[in-house]
């Protein structure tokens, strides 16, 4: 008889989750809150637009490749994914931009044009951190963070005076022009802590930017959603929305099923992929692994302030991904995690899928997602969210010499409070907890319960960190642990397991 697994949560290490214990032997089911699957990378349809509400950015394809090749399948079973020329474009004022363009020896000429003799320079810097990340996937990440000795290999071992530098200081040592280093220092923001904070070893971010690329899927973030719907559901995966778990429910310290909606179901195994510390709360305080003040003390990533926007026109100067650096970089990532408040002068985030994607707006229209990445816990008001869309809108206008506030069709905004409410986010942070050098592998929440048999966790809290990427690898590592563990009793996982 197989064992049951009941999930938490339909975000991507979920799904990923599911897939593999259900591939594994197990009787799985998930229980969403929601009304639809895919946690914080929903969709928001509207008058004929179409937003990821979450995610935009599509980095570190290969990592989608290995998690369908588990499966005998490719993503391009599913979805049509479309490498972006120009990746992204950069604005540091008036007319006033980089463009980072498909491949690395077209970024060396935009360096070389911007800093003569820089781009010897980014080669190096570059080489280095192809060099981490060709540790980091196939040595570290997948790894299920339970012990220091994981760190510790004869490549990781020529690497260890990365863990105690960091990002901004290799960076700035070789680059001393301020717009480059900048540039080289934004992939490390997908990991949720300034690059002062993030060690030089994560400059492996840098290869998945310029040494990989940027992509898109036709349809955007969410096809990669309901590609893994639909081979969970192959694989006999059941799912349930407006499914609010309120309750995980345990016996003699092991956790024997949830309470959903009210009603008991039983279970051998329970999976949390939602909040952590909101997976936590559905316990009574002694079961509890962690304390309020232990969550209190850790570095989150940034909440955000998103809106998501219909233009009336096609719009200029802009390309499918733009960042707005005319501000000081420092000041702004002070206020998120020094002194948590509102940036006076925010940086933001663009982006306009409908450049690419005739999907995501009709003809002659363009879809646009502004992001102002913010301190968690923040106070979140509507008055606060008009006044900051018109600081950002009146910056885009000037920035990029046109006129776009009398094209607006409508505007939706999502910030703290929808974090909260929609996802039980901890502060309404929306990328988990920081990958800091005290938040790396084995010093992350666990994906075991100490405290409750058979309960785990999965997601951008626990291991590998924040991002798509490391969420899949999350749900891949819990499932490892589940099989393991539960080898002797249900013999026939042996077989079907798939193994890193």
């Amino acid at each position: 008889m197989k064992l049951s697994v009941s999930v938490i949560g339909s975000g991507f290490s979920s799904l990923a989750a599911a897939c593999y214990l259900a591939k594994a032997g197990y009787d799985v089911t998930i229980y969403e809150k929601n009304n639809t699957i895919g946690g914080r990378a929903r969709q928001l349809k509207k008058d004929g637009f179409t937003f990821d509400i979450g995610p935009t950015w599509y980095w570190m394809p290969d990592v989608f490749e290995r998690f369908f090749a588990d499966f005998d399948k490719k993503p391009s079973n599913y979805y049509q994914l479309e490498k972006l020329n120009p990746a992204y474009s950069v604005y540091f004022g008036t007319d006033d931009y980089i463009t980072i363009e498909d491949t690395l020896d077209k970024i060396c000429i935009a360096f070389e044009n911007e800093e003569p003799g820089s781009s010897k320079k980014l080669k190096k810097f570059m080489t280095k951190a192809k060099s981490n990340y060709d540790i980091a996937i196939k040595d570290l990440v997948y790894n299920p963070g339970i012990s220091p000795l994981e760190l510790v290999t004869p490549k990781t071992a020529t690497k260890l005076n990365q863990f105690f530098s960091n990002i901004k200081r290799d960076v700035r040592k070789e680059f001393k022009n301020k717009r480059l280093a900048q540039i080289l220092e934004f992939p490390v923001l997908f990991l949720g802590a300034k690059p002062s904070n993030t060690p030089s070893f994560y400059s492996f971010m840098n290869h998945a930017d310029f040494g990989i690329g940027t992509f898109h899927p036709k349809g955007g973030m969410y096809k990669v959603i309901l590609a893994m719907e639909a081979l969970a559901s192959s694989l006999g995966v059941t799912i349930n929305t407006n499914a609010n778990v309120d309750k995980i429910l345990v016996n003699n310290k092991k956790a024997i099923g949830l309470s959903v909606n009210g009603e008991h179901i039983y279970s051998d195994i329970v999976l949390s992929g939602a909040d952590y510390h909101h997976s936590e709360t559905l316990l009574d305080k002694i079961h509890r692994q962690y304390s309020e003040s232990y969550w209190q003390k850790k570095t989150f990533a940034p909440s955000s302030l998103l809106f998501y926007v219909g233009f009336d026109k096609k719009l200029k100067n802009v390309n499918h991904h733009t960042l707005f650096f005319d501000v000081d970089f420092d000041v702004h990532a002070e206020a998120i995690y020094d002194d948590p408040r509102w940036p006076k002068e925010p940086l933001f985030y663009a982006s306009f899928p409908s450049i690419t994607d005739d999907n995501a707006a009709p003809k002659g229209k363009e879809a646009g997602i502004f992001l102002i990445p913010l301190a968690p816990g923040i106070e979140d008001t509507d008055e606060i969210r008009e006044r900051y869309f018109n600081i950002i809108i009146n910056r885009f206008e000037r920035l990029t010499s046109q006129s776009v506030q009398n094209t607006i069709i409508f505007k939706e905004s999502f910030c703290v409070k929808d974090f909260i409410k929609e996802y039980n986010s901890y502060k309404g942070n929306a990328y988990g907890m920081a990958n800091t050098l005290l938040q790396t592998a084995f010093l992350r929440p666990k994906l075991k319960s100490k405290k409750v048999g058979n309960l785990f966790f999965t997601g951008q809290l626990t291991v590998p960190g924040p991002g798509v990427p490391p969420s899949l690898i999350s749900g891949k590592l819990v499932a490892e642990l589940i099989v393991k563990q539960f080898a002797t009793q249900n013999p026939s996982v042996a077989v079907n397991a798939s193994t890193h």
